[in-house]
């Protein structure tokens, strides 16, 4: 998640559009399911397959692994950024989704979007959901947003093995240089003309799931995005809050702006958690949610399992009762 912008200079000269289809190379593969975290007693909820948290984790240990290699970063215009793409593009390539990696300027050096387009669906009815994919240049940003960005790719994969046919159009994305200030979502959101624009009937944005003293925070923005993950928690007993931490700050903000509906999901960073808060949601009074929020210290170690898995489920059920 971006800081607000006081507290960074912004810069962003962007160029033409470059839409390259090569795929890139990847490597580790994917683990085993664990226990279901889906709510009963709705179809849709049963239609929504749960996402192994084993899969999502995996994720996670390539891009440390990529950060380890890449001066311990995945920051916009680094080795690592492009890294992290191409690990995330090579195993949609191989699921069959259509990939497309966008290419913008900004802060002077070259940063990239990939999306990923699930064949059929009503192509005038879209439904995206997003992450970004950099990470701050001081640490390698597991949390921050690995975490988004692999719960992200999972869903992708989830509605490739299980042959999901929705009515809607599915397309996944993951953003550059968010840190630098939403640039490459917004670079995106304005190379799309205002009929592409119409056609995207809701983008979820899914930033920093897995902090290590969590929240379960939920967008207020399109009511029926915000009602769709309510739902979810609230089938699973879990109770939520409205997320004002990271409001306007992260890659929904050029859709909403957009006129497009928005909603997501956070798990908190560096607010501290009440004594209410740790009443409902366990963990420590007075800590941060994240105390290695943009710290070298976001590394796999810095994960809230169960956090993770309870909203990477959620992203599934948004996904499938959303494009329904």
């Amino acid at each position: 998640m971006q800081l607000l912008p006081s507290g960074r200079a912004l810069t962003a000269g962007a160029v033409a559009v470059v839409t390259l289809m090569a795929g890139g190379s990847a490597a580790g593969a994917a683990s085993a399911p664990v226990h279901p975290a889906t709510p009963t007693g709705t179809a849709a909820a049963a239609a929504a397959p749960d996402i192994p948290i084993a899969n999502v984790k995996a994720h996670l240990r390539q891009l440390q692994s990529i950060a380890t290699a890449n001066g311990g970063n995945r920051a916009h215009g680094r080795a690592g950024y492009r890294a992290s793409l191409d690990y995330m593009k090579a195993k949609l390539d191989a699921a069959g989704f259509t990939t497309r990696v966008q290419q913008f300027s900004a802060s002077g050096r070259t940063g990239y979007n990939l999306t990923a387009d699930w064949p059929g669906g009503d192509a005038s009815q879209i439904v995206m959901a997003g992450s970004h994919l950099d990470s701050v240049a001081s640490g390698p940003g597991i949390n921050d947003n690995g975490s988004g960005s692999s719960a992200v790719l999972e869903t992708a994969l989830a509605v490739a093995r299980s042959g999901y046919q929705p009515t809607k159009h599915l397309r996944f994305a993951w953003w550059g240089a968010e840190e630098l200030g939403l640039v490459g979502s917004r670079y995106y959101v304005n190379s799309l003309g205002s009929a592409e624009r119409a056609k995207i009937s809701g983008y979820l944005n899914f930033n920093m799931i897995g902090s290590p003293n969590p929240g379960y925070f939920v967008y207020d923005d399109d009511p029926t995005i915000e009602k769709t993950f309510k739902d979810y928690f609230s089938g699973i007993g879990i109770s939520t809050e409205i997320e004002t931490e990271g409001d306007g700050r992260s890659d929904h903000a050029p859709f909403k702006n957009a006129g497009v509906p928005v909603g997501g999901l956070f798990s908190g960073a560096d607010y501290r958690k009440t004594s209410a808060q740790a009443a409902k949601w366990g963990g420590t009074v007075g800590q941060p949610f994240d105390r290695c929020y943009h710290s070298s210290c976001d590394t796999t170690a810095n994960i809230d399992d169960t956090a993770l898995d309870r909203n990477s489920d959620a992203i599934a059920y948004a996904v499938w009762e959303l494009s329904q």
